[in-house]
């Protein structure tokens, strides 16, 4: 437990998670996580803002109880339902038999769906509504597809401070301090565009209106469910958020490849030599079959050149590039400058295929090029010509 006062009347509650290797059961978790909960304490009423994940709950419970003493729990504000923030619900009630689960039409059903909570413990709030704790008033936005359909985020007036939910969260764990301005941010960076891509990155006009709906709203801190408490560094962050909610990019190039016996390898590598002498600095490449999804994907979201080539295998994509190309499509990824590579030995298909995936994302290739066999002076010629229009598109962009 990691307990400490944000501003007066609002403490940080949140556990971190060393233990789980994969986040959804899907995405790896080298740094860990934190499953980020708040106590705000108003002169009236007390409201506890999200829970945590229930493998956590024992050391949680006892440290708010030690916390609020007798007081007790008045409301369980819910931002988002996702198990890993509301899985200690049903614990949360039996230890505080007085509190109440506030939430939008969408987050109750939800709570009486997982948990079967009675309807006299639930409070139903809509768009702009508030709950006056005494001297504190939490105003709550719901912001749908951010990135289930109840997401909503809470702001308590007076101490501008916005409880965001998943959004503006990342992956890794607190390594003792809380807030920002208590640790260096920087690895964060790298996780945050992990978090957003993995698991955000299909519902960028979702997070756009969010934006929308908090614009010109004073914030001090951000409080996320996952990730430091956001005080310095809001404006960095919220650009970041931004920036990708508008699929835009950073300078650089994503390659991702797959090969059985290293012909088209060697073609990834012969791209970025000569993207490098053209260059282009930033270049990260991938070997889909070692390489982890979640960073495939979080680098092909982060750069604006995405260049992807695999081997014929049984007149389709190699199946982890296919794998990748899906991840894509599934996050409807926008605005890359994009090529694609092909080889096969007896009967060509890879290409093609990569293609018709790009067709299907509306993102036009800007060159392509298909190899037999191995490497000739043909292919050579072909590289040069694909890198050449490639970067030129770059430019462009």
């Amino acid at each position: 437990m990691n307990i400490r006062e944000i501003k007066s009347g609002i403490l940080y509650a949140g556990v971190n998670d060393r233990v789980t290797d994969r986040f959804e059961a899907l995405w790896p978790l080298p740094y860990g996580v934190s499953y980020n909960s708040y106590i705000v304490k108003g002169a009236e009423k007390t409201a506890l803002i999200d829970t945590v994940e229930v493998g956590t709950v024992l050391d949680y419970l006892k440290a708010i109880r030690e916390l609020i003493g007798h007081e007790g729990i008045d409301y369980v504000v819910v931002n988002h339902m996702e198990p890993d923030h509301s899985g200690s619900i049903p614990l949360i009630l039996s230890y505080f038999p007085k509190a109440r689960i506030v939430g939008n039409r969408q987050t109750l059903g939800m709570v009486k769906g997982f948990y079967g909570v009675e309807e006299n413990r639930l409070m139903e709030i809509t768009d702009g509504s508030t709950l006056d704790l005494g001297g504190k008033t939490l105003k709550f936005y719901l912001t749908p597809m951010v990135h289930w359909p109840e997401t909503m985020m809470t702001y308590v007036e007076e101490d501008k401070v916005l409880f965001s939910g998943d959004a503006f969260g990342c992956f890794g764990a607190l390594n003792g301090g809380v807030v920002d301005t208590e640790m260096e941010t920087g690895w964060y960076r790298d996780e945050m565009y992990r978090y957003y891509s993995n698991i955000v990155g299909k519902y960028g006009k979702f997070v756009a209106r969010a934006f929308d709906k908090l614009r010109g709203l004073e914030i001090d801190y951000i409080c996320s469910t996952h990730g430091p408490v956001w005080h310095e560094k809001i404006g960095e962050v919220t650009r970041l958020y931004y920036d990708l909610s508008q699929y835009k990019s950073e300078p650089g190039v994503t390659i991702i490849y797959g090969t059985m016996y290293g012909n088209t390898a060697e073609v990834a590598e012969e791209i970025a030599r000569k993207l490098c002498e053209r260059g282009v600095k930033n270049i990260k490449i991938h070997n889909a079959s070692k390489s982890g999804m979640s960073y495939m994907i979080s680098d092909a979201f982060r750069y604006e050149g995405l260049i992807v080539g695999s081997a014929t295998y049984s007149m389709h994509i190699l199946p982890p590039v296919e794998q990748f190309m899906i991840a894509m499509e599934t996050r409807e990824i926008k605005n890359k400058v994009l090529a694609t590579f092909g080889s096969f030995t007896w009967a060509s298909a890879a290409g093609a295929k990569l293609n018709e995936y790009a067709a299907k994302m509306n993102i036009e290739v800007v060159d392509s090029l298909v190899m037999k066999q191995s490497l000739s002076e043909t292919t050579h010629s072909e590289i040069d010509r694909l890198v050449d229009n490639f970067v030129s598109a770059l430019q462009l962009k």
